[in-house]
């Protein structure tokens, strides 16, 4: 469960120059539709009705999904690009981080909460910067990619916002995005322990 990090020599990976059958490939257009997803379920999000949450929490759950089915794609497909490995990751963080941050007014979660887990994404981004410029490269970690699920299937019940089935599902979203936070705060911890013990060797 440790993010893997490797030495990044100047020649193994040369720079790729862009054409439009990459630009315009299958999987970086569903990463597209993703980041365009956000601003819809934003508005969404603040309309009351058990139909607009349900609308908003299916929409939301099928723009995370497609970070996995974008990604499938483009390595079945020997599609992967570096626009892709740009655009991917970004457009998770997106959806996750703007939702989370729009919860907080939307359905009154905790502002302390949403402050670490946008904090914590903030810090490994530039952790990663810094390992790159380094010539480090540090790899997602098992631990980072259970926070992204924990993150997603919380934010679903959160948007929910009530009692379906006699099941209160803000209540499993609350307890979801504790799980997220602590596995959050370890994972954080995990790599820049792995970053400091490849900088000090």
């Amino acid at each position: 469960m440790h993010s893997t990090i490797c030495n990044l020599k100047s020649n193994d990976h040369p720079m790729e120059k862009l054409n439009p059958q990459q630009i315009l490939s299958l999987p970086n257009g569903i990463t597209i539709l993703r980041i365009l997803a956000i601003p819809l379920i934003l508005v969404l999000l603040f309309y009351m009705g058990r139909g607009y949450q349900l609308l908003t929490a299916l929409l939301f759950l099928g723009a995370a999904v497609t970070d996995t089915i974008d990604g499938y794609i483009a390595r079945r497909r020997g599609m992967v690009t570096t626009l892709g490995k740009f655009l991917d990751p970004l457009a998770d963080k997106l959806l996750i981080v703007t939702a989370l941050i729009a919860l907080i007014p939307a359905r009154e979660i905790s502002v302390w909460m949403v402050i670490i887990i946008v904090g914590r994404e903030i810090a490994i981004t530039g952790l990663r910067g810094i390992a790159v410029s380094q010539g480090i490269v540090i790899s997602a970690s098992t631990l980072g990619k259970y926070k992204t699920v924990f993150e997603v299937a919380s934010i679903f019940f959160l948007i929910l916002n009530g009692s379906y089935f006699s099941i209160n599902f803000r209540s499993i979203g609350l307890a979801l995005l504790w799980v997220a936070l602590g596995i959050a705060v370890i994972s954080a911890v995990d790599y820049f322990k792995k970053f400091l013990k490849s900088i000090i060797i």
